[in-house]
């Protein structure tokens, strides 16, 4: 298979939404599942692409999976402090993975942070539950930051967000 890593097409945000808010439920990531109330953000590519950079994996004509690029505070950021850029929203469809997209996605990302000026890390947050994620995050280098771990939603004790930086 050849991945490739683009920037999305606005023709792919509502399918790249679908694979991510497939991608969540399938794993058990939405304490409500179809109810949640994160689904909307999840489904909802255009708004991150609109502050943001929208990044898919391709194999010819298939869409694989996406990820936001944020290059730094902003509107779409979670934790991202000054001369931080962050991942957002890593999703590889189900097919599909174990290929190598979403190792290919992140290696993209943090390529994009060292091109981009005053960038001297990259930082991100991920649930508990997503090993394979955090294997792909500690083989490119990433080191766990508990200090920054926090809660979207503070009534839910159980969604404490671990985090991760990769100092460039």
């Amino acid at each position: 298979m050849t991945i490739v890593i683009r920037e999305a097409h606005p023709t792919e945000y509502d399918p790249l939404g679908e694979i991510t808010v497939q991608a969540y439920l399938q794993d058990g990531l939405l304490d409500y599942g179809e109810d949640d109330a994160y689904l909307p953000v999840l489904k909802d590519v255009a708004a991150r692409a609109a502050a943001a950079e929208v990044l898919v994996a391709v194999n010819g004509d298939t869409l694989l999976g996406g990820v936001t690029f944020v290059p730094g505070p902003g509107p779409v950021a979670d934790i991202a402090r000054p001369g931080e850029a962050e991942i957002r929203a890593l999703a590889v469809a189900h097919a599909a993975r174990g290929r190598g997209a979403g190792e290919a996605l992140v290696r993209v990302c943090v390529d994009r942070a060292r091109a981009t000026d005053g960038c001297g890390a990259v930082v991100l947050s991920s649930q508990r539950s997503m090993h394979t994620a955090h294997r792909i995050y500690e083989r490119l280098g990433f080191v766990r930051t508990p200090d920054r771990d926090w809660n979207p939603v503070p009534h839910l004790d159980d969604l404490t967000l671990l985090t991760y930086k990769l100092t460039l």
